[in-house]
C-alpha cells in the first residue's frame, strides 16, 4: 500500500477519559493515605502534603526555610550524609513550598522503600535547624532575589499578585530581603513544630505499589498522634484593585512586561470549564487570538498568553506579554481590542470546534505516566473536587457553546474590572 502523503491522516475526536481511582485507606493514627496504583515499572513516589504554607504562618518566610530546611542535618545526619544516602539508593527528594501547602516528595525504586521511609521519617521528626547550613540557604535566597528582581517579568508577576490580593495577604506577599535576613531561627523551629512535625498531614504513594508498601508507610508514619482538625485561618483580601494602571519605571530595560488580570475562583465555581474554553480561545495555546493579533499580525512579541491559575482558597486570571517599550500601549490597546469582540461576536464553530478538540487532545496527552495520572488525581484530593470532575472533563468542554463564550466573557473579562500593571515604561 501506497502511502499518500497529500492527505492529512483521519483523526478522532476526544469524547471521553478515564482515569483510574485512588485507593483511599487511613494509617493506624488517622492519617489519610491514598494509593494510586498505576504503571509498568517497579518505581514509587512517596509524597507527605502539609498543611504549611504561606497562609497558615505568622512570620513571612518561617514556612519557606522550616520546610528547605529538612534535608540540610538531623541530629544523626549531617546535609553532606543525606544526600549520600539518597543517592546510595538512586532515590530523588525533592521539597515543596507554596502558599497554601509545603511538602516533601520522594522518587525510588519500590525495592529500596524501607531506606527512603527511614530517611523521611528521620528528616520529618528530628530535624537539627544548623545554623552554619540556614546561613548559606539565606544567602542563596537572597542571591537569587537580587537576580529575579533584575526581571521586569518577576517584577510584573509579584506586583500583580499585591495588587489582586494586597502585600500582606499570603497570596499576595511576595520575599523580601529584610525578612529573610531578619527571620529568627526560633519561628522556623516553631513553624514546623506545629505545622510539620505535629500539623495535619496527607500522604500520596503513587506507581507500582503493592500491599507490603502500604503495610511499610503505615509502620513509620501510622504511630504517633498529629493534628487532624485544621484551624480556620482567614486573611483580609485586597478589594480596590479594579481599574488601576500601575507603572514601575525600569530605566535599564528595553522591553515591557505586562501583565492584566483580575481575581476569579476556585475550580469549584460552576464556570470554571466554560471559563477554561473562553481562555483558551482567547490566548491559552499557539493558535490563540492573542497569539494571532499581537504576534502573527502585529509582530509586537515573540510571545503572549492568558491563564486561570487556580489556588487553595481563591484564583485569577492574568494575561501576560513581553514587548518593547515603545509597543506598551499599544499592546495593551490590542489586548483590550480582543476582550471587547469576544463580549459582542460569537465565536465561529470551526474556531470553537478547533479550540475544544485541542484542549481534549492536550488533557487526554497530559496522563501519559503514571505519575501524570497522580498529579491530577492529588488536585482532586487536596481541592476536595468530585471524583469524576476530571472525567467530566472532556464532556464540560465540548458542551460549551459560542453563547456560553459571550456570556462568560461579559460577566469575567471586562478590562475596566481588571488591574494593567507595567513594568520597564511605556
Amino acid at each position: 500500500m501506497t502511502l499518500d502523503r497529500t492527505e492529512a491522516p483521519a483523526y478522532k475526536i476526544i469524547n471521553t477519559i478515564h482515569l483510574p481511582e485512588p485507593t483511599s485507606t487511613t494509617l493506624d493514627n488517622g492519617i489519610p493515605l491514598h494509593v494510586i496504583n498505576i504503571g509498568e515499572q517497579p518505581v514509587v513516589r512517596f509524597e507527605c502534603i502539609f498543611e504549611s504554607g504561606n497562609w497558615h504562618e505568622t512570620h513571612t518566610g518561617a514556612s519557606f526555610f522550616a520546610v528547605k530546611m529538612l534535608p540540610e542535618g538531623t541530629t544523626s545526619l549531617t546535609s553532606s550524609e543525606i544526600s549520600e544516602a539518597f543517592d546510595k539508593v538512586g532515590a530523588f527528594i525533592d521539597m515543596s513550598h507554596a502558599s497554601d501547602r509545603s511538602g516533601i516528595v520522594v522518587y525510588c525504586l519500590s525495592r529500596f522503600l524501607p531506606e527512603v521511609l527511614t530517611l523521611v521519617k528521620d528528616l520529618l521528626e528530628d530535624p537539627a535547624f544548623p545554623e552554619k547550613e540556614l546561613d548559606e540557604l539565606r544567602n542563596i535566597t537572597l542571591q537569587n532575589l537580587r537576580v529575579n528582581k533584575e526581571k521586569t517579568a518577576y517584577l510584573a508577576t509579584t506586583e500583580f499578585r499585591r495588587q489582586l490580593f494586597g502585600s500582606d495577604h499570603p497570596y499576595g506577599q511576595s520575599q523580601e530581603e529584610k525578612n529573610i535576613q531578619e527571620l529568627p531561627l526560633a519561628e522556623i523551629r516553631t513553624h514546623f513544630e506545629q505545622h510539620i512535625k505535629n500539623g495535619q498531614r496527607k500522604i500520596i504513594l503513587a506507581g507500582q505499589i503493592s500491599d507490603t508498601d502500604v503495610r511499610l508507610v503505615n509502620d513509620y508514619f501510622g504511630k504517633g498522634n498529629y493534628s487532624q482538625e485544621l484551624a480556620e485561618i482567614t486573611h483580609v483580601v485586597n478589594t480596590d484593585y479594579r481599574g488601576k494602571g500601575i507603572i514601575v519605571e525600569k530605566t535599564d530595560s528595553v522591553q515591557s512586561t505586562i501583565r492584566i488580570g483580575r481575581r476569579l475562583f476556585t475550580r469549584q465555581h460552576p464556570d470554571y470549564f466554560k471559563l477554561l474554553v473562553t481562555n483558551e480561545i482567547l490566548g491559552g495555546y499557539f493558535g490563540s487570538r492573542l497569539m494571532k493579533n499581537i504576534r502573527e499580525e502585529k509582530g509586537l512579541t515573540y510571545g503572549i498568553s492568558s491563564h486561570m491559575v487556580t489556588l487553595g482558597r481563591d484564583g485569577y486570571f492574568m494575561i501576560g506579554t513581553d514587548v518593547k517599550k515603545e509597543f506598551t500601549q499599544q499592546t495593551i490597546d490590542e489586548i483590550k481590542k480582543e476582550l471587547y469582540r469576544l463580549q459582542t461576536e460569537l465565536v465561529e464553530d470551526d474556531e470553537l470546534q478547533t479550540v475544544k478538540n485541542f484542549m481534549a487532545g492536550e488533557f487526554a496527552g497530559s496522563l501519559n505516566t503514571a505519575f501524570e495520572v497522580a498529579d491530577r488525581q492529588k488536585i482532586l484530593l487536596l481541592d476536595q473536587l468530585p471524583a469524576d470532575f476530571f472525567s467530566r472533563y472532556i464532556d464540560q468542554i465540548h458542551a460549551t457553546t459560542s453563547e456560553d463564550i459571550r456570556l462568560m466573557a461579559t460577566t469575567y473579562l471586562n478590562p475596566e474590572e481588571m488591574v494593567e500593571v507595567v513594568v520597564g515604561g511605556k
